[in-house]
């Protein structure tokens, strides 16, 4: 079985049309949570649930902020609310932050105890979660967690869409380049509040990895 893993998104159709383009026949495409917090989350959803066969939550669907509120009608904000914290497909479980929790924050270099705690004790031994918004594949005994990396807001030296394909339960990280000029005018002209600024930091230079990961496991400690 074939699954393609498409995590946070945060309103970019741009960047995630792209990947959807990429992805070629699958059998089933995950959307991993945080579809909202962006530019375009009408269009980001919109083209996920045309595409998408299975969908868990993020935070950002439990906590709409206001221009998602405002972009987004409330059916399109409840079923998001109602979406599962975790999916387990071909032996593999998906989820955002943690199979019971959208918040926790795991990245490369979390310790192994905490790595065991938040993500052992469930049938599956592979888990793909997201959040952090850069990919790692972390082995601690027979368990793998794996992170999808981020299609719209990803933290990797880069400027690309990253996700991951899991072919009959081994997954592989992928990259996806999409016109980078076409979405800064596109976001630009959205009217999001936070527009410049996401131009300037994710889109027109590249986020640094280290600096993010820095960042992320400063709030574990």
């Amino acid at each position: 079985m074939r699954v393609a893993a498409l995590y946070d998104v945060h309103g970019m159709p741009w960047a995630l049309e792209a990947v959807l383009a990429d992805v070629g026949e699958v059998d089933a495409i995950v959307f991993g949570g945080d579809l909202l917090h962006g530019p375009d989350p009408a269009g980001a959803v919109a083209l996920a649930r045309e595409a998408g066969h299975v969908f868990v939550r993020g935070n950002c669907e439990r906590e709409p902020e206001a221009w998602d509120r405002a972009s987004i009608d409330a059916d399109q904000l409840e079923w998001l609310a109602a979406l599962p914290l975790a999916e387990s497909i071909d032996g593999v479980l998906y989820c955002h932050a943690t199979p019971r929790d959208d918040l926790p924050i795991t990245t490369v270099f979390t310790p192994d105890e905490l790595i065991k705690q938040r993500f052992g004790g469930f049938p599956e031994r592979i888990v793909v979660i997201g959040h952090t918004h850069h990919q790692f594949d972390r082995r601690v005994g027979e368990l793998r967690v794996v992170n999808a990396g981020s299609v719209g807001m990803p933290y990797e030296d880069d400027v690309a869409a990253y996700w991951l394909a899991v072919d009959d339960g081994e997954p592989t990280f992928r990259r996806t380049p999409f016109d980078v000029e076409r979405a800064v005018a596109a976001v630009r002209r959205t009217g999001w509040p936070g527009a410049e600024g996401f131009v300037a930091e994710n889109l027109l230079v590249p986020p640094s990895r280290e600096e993010a990961v820095a960042f992320f496991e400063a709030q574990n400690a």
